[in-house]
């Protein structure tokens, strides 16, 4: 890309900040490459509104959700009564799958950590939707499965929220980067930002 090419994007995207500031999971704007067209979706502009973090409630599939990370952890919740992480004994769920599915930000990462605890003791290695069970980091089928409802959602995301659907558009060739560091055991589905280049492609408006 070129420097005129890359100059035509707001200059804060690229904000140099203070390394001091900087929280233990977080990639620093400056770490993009801008003369490369790189840009980071840091959540401290309004690039973050594509976080799965951020408040921005989309309804897939019929039913609501206030953020892409609710959806994402509210998966590894117990999802009806027989359901076997429902009913085993010793282990204490601290929310529902519904409560989940309304969370946003680190409160929606958060109950998905908890929901992991109890996953690991009862040595289950599946997550759920629509009673569907999914093993997305280990079986090839499931993981394309996953991605498809994760894809899918974002979707619905980007074209339900119109301030979302506009900055994404607003990057315009920009390759999308992860403002925080990606744990080594994740999955395709877990690559937000290469899902909304994909999802910006789609909604482009025709030139």
């Amino acid at each position: 890309m070129s420097c005129a090419g890359v100059n035509q994007y707001p200059d804060h995207w690229w904000q140099k900040e203070e390394e001091s500031t900087r929280a233990v999971w977080e990639i620093l704007p400056q770490s993009a490459n801008r003369e490369k067209g790189e840009v980071i979706l840091s959540k401290r502009n309004e690039l973050g509104c594509l976080s799965n973090f951020a408040a921005t409630p989309f309804v897939f599939r019929d039913k609501k959700y206030a953020s892409m990370e609710g959806f994402w952890q509210m998966m590894k919740y117990p999802e009806g009564v027989d359901d076997p992480r429902n009913i085993a004994p010793g282990v204490k769920w601290d929310h529902t799958r519904e409560e989940v599915a309304q969370m946003t930000g680190f409160d929606a990462h958060a109950a998905g950590v908890k929901a992991e605890k109890n996953m690991e003791i009862l040595g289950i290695d599946w997550i759920s939707f629509e009673g569907e069970r999914m093993r997305f980091k280990s079986d090839p089928t499931d993981i394309q499965r996953h991605y498809d409802l994760i894809f899918g959602a974002t979707k619905a995301k980007v074209e339900q929220n119109e301030e979302v659907k506009m900055v994404l558009l607003s990057t315009g060739g920009l390759k999308l980067l992860p403002d925080h560091f990606e744990d080594k055991d994740g999955t395709i589905s877990w690559k937000y930002y290469d899902i909304h280049m994909k999802i910006r492609e789609q909604i482009k408006k025709p030139l």
